[in-house]
């Protein structure tokens, strides 16, 4: 089934075209994005003006004929709180139904807060819980706390970016008086939110949609490493926000267009969605922001797919992290038994090999995940198959993964053939002791890998002895283990220089090759 979600916000209109699997899951196939701005002209009017109307009309009419050129079986549009609000609301609904053919409903802001919370669950490892989430649209703010058990409290208050630079923003820069106005007017607003919030004492902040996203991106590009592909679970301190927040209010439309990070036609309402954070980071006090790029599109296609992910069936808030590695897998057509061969392989090894690589349980989790994608790249080409699936890995959407930790993963699919694993400008940072880390768990990946060189899964089982000076694996099978053996060998290099110790792989027979050698 495909299926076309519209989100018609305050700022921008949405498209999202995805294609549901059985099992629940989706996989995005196209997304546009056009910034009308709708929020301005009912902030400044009351409603909706004929040209704006013309355009949001035309807009949408252009977006149900992508999705009818993609295939989608179903069209489900949502609007916020500019035609919420606006006195005309009612009249865009009716042409938007009339004109493009597409039967909208508006929504109020607890829907709206519920949708969205659905999709950061589905997006972002909510741990610890709970998680105080702002979603910061146009025309309204939404606040929830929950965990990946499900939402406990919501609200939604007319503190949308668009409408606090109408009122509070008057010059350009935004003056001293304007700046204590604004943050008077939010600390009220907000002092009695988080009163409320209070009681759920929350452990983790995570924050989605355009203003803090374009925020998030605005730290990042000031970094001294490479922007990452995907913001999606990426964190930033409090410190460094309000290093850029000081250059951000301090700073003309003219200077803030020369920012890296800012998008062009949010220059002007980033002062206010900057302000709400600073502020926001002293009401409810918080040091850290997490990213999350699902919002209230996802948020819409999930619900309208009536069951999430399987992962949206537990309490386990790490459960998105499989669902999506699974997904991907599936997408690039990968070696289902040789990849699931390779990942128990690789944890057997890790397990028994503890007191050689001295790793965690987070490293562990990111090695499995490695073996399950190393061969996705033969969806491309067998040739530099190991590059092509790092390249997958960093464009695949991963949920629930930090930016770091998707570079370990494109890293360790880079590596896992052969060459002396190192971090890249094209990959990205790895994280704190990134490199020593790579170089352990891709001497892991390369020998599980040797071990289904055959790719016939013939080792059933594997016991490995850790002496000073020699590693010995012992393999356990009923069938042929020769090749495995040779694979192994092919790559023990990498291995035995990281480890400082010779590997040796031998073979027990069991079953009928046991009784054919006796004979």
């Amino acid at each position: 089934m495909r299926i076309a979600a519209l989100d018609l916000g305050t700022n921008s209109f949405h498209l999202l075209i995805a294609d549901v699997h059985a099992d629940g899951s989706f996989t995005p196939l196209a997304r546009e994005k056009e910034m009308l701005r709708l929020g301005d002209h009912v902030s400044r009017e009351g409603r909706i003006p004929p040209a704006a109307a013309d355009l949001a009309v035309s807009t949408v009419r252009t977006m149900r004929m992508l999705a009818d050129a993609a295939g989608a079986t179903e069209i489900v549009a949502c609007a916020t709180s500019a035609i919420r609000l606006a006195t005309n609301g009612d009249e865009l609904v009716d042409r938007i139904e009339r004109e493009a053919g597409v039967a909208v409903e508006v929504i109020n802001g607890l829907t709206e807060a519920r949708l969205i919370f659905g999709a950061i669950r589905a997006s972002v490892v909510l741990q610890p819980a709970p998680a105080l989430c702002f979603d910061r649209g146009g025309g309204s703010l939404e606040v929830m706390v929950g965990a990946a058990s499900g939402l406990s409290w919501a609200t939604s208050e007319n503190l949308g970016v668009a409408r606090l630079t109408a009122e509070f923003v008057h010059s350009d820069p935004i003056s001293k008086s304007d700046r204590r106005t604004l943050r008077d007017h939010l600390t009220t607003a907000l002092g009695s939110i988080a009163d409320q919030v209070r009681s759920f004492e929350p452990k983790l902040v995570v924050g989605s949609s355009g203003t803090l996203e374009d925020l998030a991106r605005m730290v990042a590009a000031r970094r001294d490493v490479q922007l990452p592909v995907s913001l999606n679970q990426l964190s930033f301190t409090r410190d460094e926000f309000l290093r850029l927040h000081d250059d951000i209010v301090s700073s003309k439309t003219s200077e803030r267009r020369r920012m890296d990070g800012l998008e062009p036609r949010r220059v002007d309402l980033i002062v206010a969605g900057s302000m709400f954070l600073a502020t926001a980071m002293d009401v409810f006090d918080f040091d850290a922001m997490t990213v999350s790029e699902w919002s209230l599109r996802e948020g819409i296609l999930l619900d309208v797919i009536g069951q999430h992910d399987p992962a949206d069936w537990t309490d386990d808030p790490r459960a998105i992290r499989r669902a999506s590695i699974n997904s991907l897998a599936r997408r690039c057509s990968f070696p289902e038994d040789h990849s699931r061969q390779v990942a128990r392989l690789a944890l057997e090894l890790f397990d028994q090999g503890q007191e050689l690589h001295g790793l965690g349980a987070d490293d562990r989790e990111l090695l499995e995940y490695a073996a399950l994608l190393h061969d996705i790249g033969e969806h491309v080409a067998h040739d530099g198959h190991h590059r092509h699936a790092a390249y997958l890995i960093q464009h695949g959407q991963l949920r629930g993964f930090a930016p770091d930790e998707v570079a370990m993963l494109a890293a360790l699919a880079r590596w896992h053939r052969r060459g002396e694993p190192r971090a890249i400008d094209e990959i990205g940072p790895l994280g704190p002791g990134g490199e020593e880390r790579l170089r352990k768990l891709a001497a892991l990946l390369r020998i599980a890998d040797g071990l289904d060189r055959s790719r016939s899964q013939a080792v059933d089982a594997i016991d490995v002895r850790v002496g000073p000076s020699l590693v010995m694996i012992r393999l356990t099978s009923d069938r042929d283990t020769e090749l495995e053996q040779w694979g192994t060998r092919r790559k023990r290099d990498l291995f035995e220089k990281v480890f400082s110790r010779e590997l040796e792989v031998t073979a027990h027979a069991t079953g009928s090759r046991a009784a054919l050698a006796a004979s």
